[in-house]
């Protein structure tokens, strides 16, 4: 009986839990390693703030449901992975061994890279349930005394749809109000245009969020750098395209929100070992998501290495999003169950993007496939329908996560919205 340890439950690690243990069934031990209780559906971040959402709602506790399914569930933060021994160490200094070990984390956030950034400094973030909660009492006092408010996401950043996300739910929420003549409000990012996403674009993404931008009159600094961040302030360096500085920015803000560039997480960055991380501390995983130094290492999701999809000038990496993980869910399982047998891993992941955008009252929606180009498939449209079905799409998941349901979720909701859409004519 062979022990398959998965360290983190978030998007990827829960779902990894219950397709692994659906796969391998009784005749292995699945186990879960996570420092929270619950799981939470991050895309629903953006609407706490404002209140569209509490943070209750988008919590799922987690021992119930994995007791049900036969997964021990271990709720201790990891300090340190010791893959030359085959454990994951706990920060109460105990260890659970493992035969595998899929790593499935998440990002840490690095706040830390520019001064003032982040709940420790003067911005609010989306990046955690956790985080929101805190920026529901930043926007409160923003409502008192509305100004200026500046989102975007930083240098480094991987992952640029809540950004937009979050600054045209503010929008909406702001006209809802009858306060939006009230608020200028300017977009910063890495992209080196708008609608990039990390991406290269998807189909008419920069025509449609630029047009987006305009039609609700906000200003928008695209090679952006975010130098330090000081109360009330924030310094910006915007570069040309040869990545030299070209102007030098001071944006005022009541209220910011700016989202992070990401790390691996210290307990997989800090190992020690050669070949298990890149200098970002990502997971260095093949086509089988399997690590090439340690092949009883699977990793998923957020914290595996992907090279960013071109050269920009300022540095912008390549999102991982749900559809991808998803993807790389199934993969993972299928291949410890083919080493099981005493196979080689066979299974791929397809790494397609599928994004809901939601701006409050319409959305973008795009499709890659694959995420990474050149691609097979390049879809987006936009609508008053995205919001609509963002909202779906979170009752749907929630759903999955509580009633430990494993299926393709995101490959049959592609489907479904395209289906919609062509029908529709949209």
């Amino acid at each position: 009986m062979a022990r398959i340890v998965i360290l983190g439950a978030g998007i990827g690690g829960v779902p990894m839990a219950y397709e692994m243990k659906e796969t391998v069934g009784k005749n292995h031990d699945v186990i879960v390693i996570s420092d929270s209780p619950t799981f939470h559906f991050v895309p629903s971040n953006p609407w706490v703030p404002p209140k569209w959402r509490t943070p209750e709602e988008l919590k799922i506790a987690l021992a119930p449901i994995f007791k049900k399914k036969g997964i021990e569930f271990i709720q201790k933060a990891a300090s340190k992975i010791d893959p030359v021994n085959n454990q994951v160490q706990l920060d109460d200094g105990s260890a659970v061994a493992y035969d595998f070990l899929v790593i499935a984390t998440g990002p840490r956030l690095a706040f830390d890279e520019i001064p003032g950034l982040g709940p420790d400094g003067y911005t609010s973030s989306v990046c955690h349930v956790d985080h929101a909660e805190v920026a529901i009492k930043d926007w409160d006092k923003f409502i008192e005394d509305p100004g200026p408010i500046v989102i975007g996401a930083v240098q480094g950043a991987s992952c640029y749809g809540p950004a937009y996300e979050y600054l045209m739910i503010l929008e909406t929420e702001l006209r809802k109000r009858k306060i939006r003549d009230q608020v200028p409000m300017t977009f910063v990012t890495a992209e080196p245009y708008i609608g990039h996403l990390g991406l290269g674009g998807v189909g008419d993404t920069k025509g449609m969020l630029e047009s987006a931008l305009r039609d609700k009159t906000i200003k928008w600094i695209t090679n952006a750098k975010v130098d330090k961040i000081e109360p009330g302030m924030m310094y910006v360096t915007e570069v040309d395209d040869d990545g030299k500085d070209k102007k030098k920015h001071e944006l005022p803000f009541k209220h910011s929100m700016m989202l992070p560039a990401f790390t691996g997480v210290d307990a997989v960055r800090n190992v020690g070992v050669e070949g298990l991380v890149n200098p970002r501390g990502f997971v260095l995983v093949d086509e089988h998501q399997r690590n090439l130094t340690f092949k009883n290492i699977y990793s998923i999701g957020v914290c595996i290495a992907i090279p960013p999809v071109e050269k920009t000038p300022v540095p912008v990496g390549a999102p991982k999003t749900g559809y991808m993980i998803e993807s790389m869910v199934t993969a993972t399982a299928h291949n410890i169950a083919e080493e099981l047998a005493g196979k080689e891993p066979s299974h791929k992941a397809t790494l397609n993007a599928l994004c809901l955008a939601d701006f409050g009252d319409s959305g973008v929606a795009f499709l890659a496939k694959p995420q990474i180009p050149p691609r097979n498939v390049t879809w987006s449209a936009e609508g008053k329908w995205v919001h609509l079905a963002k909202i779906g799409f979170e009752k749907y998941f929630m759903r999955k996560i509580r009633k430990g349901i494993s299926e393709p979720f995101y490959e049959r909701m592609t489907l479904k919205l395209i289906g919609v859409v062509r029908l529709k004519g949209k």
